[in-house]
């Protein structure tokens, strides 16, 4: 398929979810992919709301860009930012100590759960259906992902529009039509995170080879998209 066509099927399909699953949510990480999918949705399916989980410990980068996405696409599109709950972040801390997540995959997970899985959980309440901007060239657990696929978790229909996009695709689409993105992507970080789970890579290394490089390949999910 053609980087035209993948463009067109991808707005044709976020007008179907428009029509036939609302409520449905864009989930934005605001990576390329997820810019690429707010510009589409603000184009093509602006009833789609867009919100985003602010984990308290994101790059400055990032805040800046969402900053940006809201002034650019405000107008058009609804969006929302999901928090942690307090009394979560302080367990987790007092229990474990700031940075605990370096100590084992497990106390990752747990503080991925209090961050991100929870926020999520709260974000998707109510809703038909959500979005995603996940590709399947981004790592072996995304590999066989399908473009649409039920989220027994959440009990909702799941759609990955950009699922069969190429990294150069998703790169051709933002300089085409100039649409805002974080400037640690100028900085080598083709995945971005929380700052201390997030490093730039090295020429030749794996898109997601900045995230949590200390932990083996195969389990490198934070939880909000791992299949039970």
């Amino acid at each position: 398929m053609s980087p035209n066509a993948k463009i067109e099927a991808a707005a044709l399909l976020l007008q179907r979810i428009q029509d036939e699953f609302s409520p449905a949510s864009f989930a934005s990480s605001l990576g390329a992919e997820d810019m690429v999918l707010t510009d589409l949705i603000a184009k093509h399916a602006p009833a789609i709301g867009i919100f985003s989980l602010d984990t308290g410990r994101l790059n400055p980068e990032t805040y800046d860009l969402l900053a940006r996405a809201q002034e650019t696409y405000g107008q058009t599109v609804t969006f929302r930012v999901f928090y942690p709950q307090t009394e979560d972040i302080q367990r987790y801390v007092d229990s474990n100590g700031i940075n605990a997540f370096y100590q084992s995959v497990e106390f990752r997970k747990s503080c991925c759960s209090v961050r991100k899985v929870e926020p999520l959980k709260r974000a998707l309440a109510g809703q038909a259906a959500w979005i995603t901007g996940m590709r399947r060239q981004q790592a072996v657990t995304r590999a066989n992902m399908e473009i649409q696929e039920f989220d027994e978790a959440h009990s909702l229909q799941k759609f990955n529009p950009l699922a069969e996009w190429t990294i150069n695709e998703v790169w051709e689409y933002i300089h085409a039509n100039a649409v805002p993105y974080n400037a640690l992507h100028d900085q080598h970080y083709p995945s971005i995170g929380c700052a201390p789970c997030t490093r730039s890579i090295a020429l030749g290394e794996d898109v997601r080879a900045g995230r949590w490089w200390w932990e083996d390949e195969a389990g490198r999910e934070c939880g909000l998209h791992v299949k039970k």
